[in-house]
């Protein structure tokens, strides 16, 4: 991998992660319909954790209430809204953390093709389009509990399938529950804090010992990952009240018509 094909996987990666488009498709494409070299363990670390930097760098003062306020309920038995809040995206952490455990191995062996991105972009693509349409009422953040938290929660489990999108899933199991486009966005992004950190922290440890890093697209890669990851979140939720969710429907439309099209050309 060059220093150009690292400086557009980080942009891609930056974009990607935060919006309902998945970025786990839009790093396995490059190499599938491009030809580009497969980016390496190592590298994919480093744009995910560009990724956390930006999304704790957004919502430090959350994270920091919410941090507070869940080691006040351990040790002080002082219970809250933000400690509430941290529980439940604790819970709601736990489906991916378990399924990732059990199936991670499986799922790249047997679903980092085109065909399922294409199947993947389309279906939930409708899905999304369906929780906007229908769903969306007027929940706030304070109205979350451990049922709505561990529904979005398996949510985001299925977003181990390449084509689905983490942000994608989460948000459309919030709009479904009633939840309001900023709330279920604020909560799908802080609910990435802690599956990346565990996902970063769990590829990090493969790394050990077995892959030599080229430490300048290493560097590339996080800085411009969390720069356009961070400008990403900012735009986002500064628009999404007004455009809805219909940009990205039909965007992931279009990916998966794409995606069909380049299955077929190749099939025959």
């Amino acid at each position: 991998m060059d220093l150009m094909q690292a400086f557009w996987l980080a942009v891609i990666q930056g974009l990607s992660e935060f919006l309902p488009i998945s970025s786990s498709a839009h790093l396995i494409l490059p190499s599938a319909v491009l030809g580009w070299p497969d980016q390496g363990l190592a590298f994919d670390v480093a744009v995910h954790v560009g990724s956390l930097i930006a999304v704790v760098g957004y919502f430090r003062h959350d994270v920091a209430a919410l941090t507070r306020a869940w080691l006040d309920s351990i040790f002080l038995r002082r219970h809250s809204p933000e400690s509430h809040l941290a529980w439940y995206i604790a819970l709601a952490t736990l489906p991916a953390a378990l399924a990732g455990l059990l199936l991670s191995g499986f799922i790249e062996a047997n679903l980092r093709s085109m065909a399922v991105i294409a199947f993947t972009s389309i279906f939930f693509g409708l899905m999304l389009a369906w929780a906007d349409r229908r769903g969306g009422g007027g929940r706030g953040i304070d109205q979350f509990n451990w049922r709505t938290a561990l529904v979005v929660g398996a949510a985001q489990a299925l977003a181990l399938v390449p084509g689905t999108s983490r942000s994608g899933i989460t948000i459309t199991a919030a709009l479904a529950l009633g939840f309001d486009r900023e709330t279920a966005a604020r909560f799908s992004f802080l609910l990435a804090i802690p599956i990346i950190m565990l996902s970063g922290g769990y590829k990090g440890s493969q790394l050990l010992g077995t892959e030599s890093v080229d430490w300048i697209l290493i560097a590339v890669g996080t800085v411009l990952s969390a720069i356009t990851a961070y400008l990403c979140i900012t735009l986002f939720l500064k628009v999404i009240q007004r455009v809805g969710m219909m940009p990205f429907v039909i965007y992931r439309m279009v990916l998966g018509a794409v995606l069909i099209g380049l299955i077929y050309s190749q099939s025959v």
